[in-house]
């Protein structure tokens, strides 16, 4: 089978051919496509790949294209992993909102916003492609933001495009070892959408143990969501929030920390690879190592200020290893390709599955996938306080999908001011008039909001 990356000199590349490289089971991926538009990049991605090869002498061949139809062309499944703007549209994003006082996280508030809007006219002129060129091929989402992203692409794909995030199986992890279950005999019931979800229930021969952890205060502090949100609030609101939502909930904690630190995370980890992208193939040493000691300082940094703004120390040891939206990916690739039926927490259609949004709207939830693509599993309604914030970032989600279609300036306009995280028009016309400046991308704005 052939796999095509765009992105293909992204960062965790390395992440997805390492997990291919453990496929040991039939009908594996035997070639690997890598398309990207920066060379230097994917050539020192490649080298990468190539030492992570060296020990399997069946590893799936790597190819690298610029041109994005040779790229599609015979494809069976596309991995959407770009990054419209790169690390440094990251930094602007964040450095503009910080300094308006609002939030600037990559897929959270005001920054997210930014990002998307230069994002999805890119994510929808591929999926065009793909069904062009490549129609039976399945794409599965890794761009950020990744809920926001799959919906703009399922509008051509359909239910050919699915959204992974590692977020949910790394939070099921960390509970299911907190009470000592084994993760692979538990039903987690997460809903919501992408980096917006609860963790609710977690079944046991139909038995539901989560309410016994959110009562232990020692077994709370032993993970991360347990550290960063405490037990006092975990218990108010009956669940396990994604952590992306202490944005949401200490909002101004996660501002206060993210103005006061030395650089902004998107700065941050701009800096930390810009070494290992300087390098040639002519570069000494190992292109492996190089990589490894980068991808460990940027997971040992991930959030810190939020944990730091909550007091919840430093990250697990365990929580630094790979294994997250990798082998989610190599999942769902098995059960799509070899009918080998799993389920999965992935980003599709809702399709009634999520009561309180429509059909069309892209959710967060549990899904049976099989040879016929993933299927969301009906959940129970969300409570009160999580439905009006999960309809409410939709609303803002729906209104980037308007501007980035229509070129509406007012619809982008809309979506800033009525996030929940950016709490002025002022602010939001500001900012929009900021992005515009700093990015070229979104020249495709037009119509003045009225003033």
């Amino acid at each position: 089978m052939r796999l095509t990356i765009l992105g293909g000199g992204g960062f965790r590349v390395p992440l997805v051919y390492r997990a291919l490289l453990a496929d040991r089971g039939e009908g594996r991926i035997t070639e690997v496509v890598l398309h990207d538009l920066d060379p230097a990049r994917t050539a020192v991605i490649a080298q990468v790949l190539a030492e992570q090869a060296a020990a399997y002498p069946d590893a799936p061949a790597v190819t690298v294209t610029p041109d994005l139809d040779e790229a599609l062309t015979g494809a069976d499944f596309v991995f959407s992993a770009i990054r419209v703007g790169g690390l440094e549209g990251r930094a602007a994003d964040e450095r503009a909102s910080l300094e308006e006082g609002v939030l600037g996280q990559e897929t959270v508030g005001a920054g997210g916003i930014a990002y998307g809007l230069r994002t999805v006219p890119v994510a929808v002129d591929i999926a065009r492609r793909v069904l062009a060129v490549a129609p039976g091929a399945w794409v599965i989402n890794f761009t950020n933001p990744a809920g926001l992203v799959t919906e703009a692409m399922s509008r051509h794909l359909g239910d050919r495009v699915i959204g992974i995030c590692d977020s949910p199986i790394g939070m099921g992890r960390r509970v299911a070892a907190a009470m000592g279950v084994d993760p692979a005999s538990a039903w987690f019931d997460y809903a919501g959408l992408n980096h917006l979800g609860w963790l609710r229930a977690v079944r046991v021969g139909g038995h539901d143990v989560l309410p016994g952890l959110l009562e232990d205060d020692a077994a709370l502090s032993s993970f991360e969501e347990g550290r960063l949100f405490g037990g006092e609030w975990l218990r108010a609101i009956g669940a396990v929030p994604n952590e992306y939502l202490h944005y949401y909930y200490f909002n101004r904690d996660a501002v206060t920390a993210l103005r006061t630190a030395p650089r902004s995370r998107g700065a941050l980890v701009l800096d930390q690879q810009r070494d290992f992208y300087a390098r040639t193939p002519d570069s000494p040493g190992s292109a492996l190592e190089a990589w490894e000691t980068t991808r460990m300082a940027r997971e040992r940094t991930y959030m810190a200020e939020n944990r730091e703004a909550a007091g919840a120390g430093e990250r697990e040891s365990c929580d630094l290893e790979s294994g997250g939206y990798e082998n989610v990916a190599l999942a769902l690739m098995r059960a799509i390709a070899q009918d080998e039926r799993t389920t999965l927490i992935l980003n599709v259609r809702n399709r009634g599955a999520l009561p309180g949004l429509d059909a069309d709207a892209v959710v967060e939830v549990p899904c049976l996938v099989d040879a016929n693509g993933a299927r969301p599993v009906t959940a129970d309604p969300l409570p009160d306080h999580a439905l009006g914030l999960v309809i409410s970032v939709k609303a803002v989600e729906r209104g980037i999908l308007e501007a980035a279609t229509t070129g509406s300036r007012p619809a982008a306009l809309r979506a800033l001011a009525t996030h929940p995280l950016v709490d002025s028009v002022t602010v939001a016309r500001r900012l929009l008039e900021r992005y515009e400046t700093d990015f070229p991308q979104l020249g495709y704005l037009r119509g003045k909001a009225d003033r």
